[in-house]
């Protein structure tokens, strides 16, 4: 099931270069944080239910109740990592793919590169996602794809802030001086 979740905060973005978890297989992933009043709560919990009753059909209910117990939906409690900035009070999806993600400026139509300095841990953007059923050897669950991002608005940049942009470098010479 495809959504949209808007205004939503990115947290640990690896979007534009693919990451490894534990040595896992390498795939582009990102956070998205926001909190408990925002629309984002309320889509998560109604489109996880509705993939939970297309996979499991008439067993549904007591599988869900069993996923919503053990953690195993897309949507979380940030109070479980309230060790990391932003995510105590809040929700959050954890999303990833292999395949890269279409990452776009507040247009919607400009690409965005990494250089760009945009977009980055603590910005604001629109989220698209996947929202898909497991069921295999590991489990069952119900896990969120990555399918793009959209710049949305600045925010407070989590640590680290954001790359220093063009207009903050000068010209210098180098005298040989400079080199010793």
């Amino acid at each position: 099931m495809k959504l949209q979740l808007k205004n939503v905060r990115l947290a640990f973005p690896q979007i534009f270069t693919p990451g490894s978890f534990d040595g896992g297989d390498k795939a582009f992933s990102a956070a998205f944080i926001f909190p408990p009043d925002h629309p984002a709560k309320k889509v998560l919990d109604d489109a996880c239910e509705a993939v939970a009753k297309e996979k499991w059909g008439a067993k549904w209910e007591p599988i869900y109740k069993a996923l919503v117990k053990g953690d195993k939906l897309a949507i979380h409690d940030g109070d479980t990592k309230a060790q990391y900035e932003g995510y105590e009070g809040n929700f959050f999806v954890n999303a990833r793919n292999k395949v890269k993600p279409t990452i776009r400026d507040i247009d919607g139509r400009t690409e965005l590169i990494e250089a760009d300095g945009k977009p980055y841990g603590g910005c604001y953007v629109v989220a698209h996602i996947e929202l898909y059923a497991q069921d295999n050897a590991f489990g069952k669950r119900i896990n969120a794809s990555l399918r793009g991002v959209q710049f949305y608005k600045d925010g407070d940049a989590f640590a680290g802030g954001t790359p220093a942009g063009d207009d903050e470098f000068e010209s210098l010479a180098v005298d040989d001086d400079d080199l010793v």
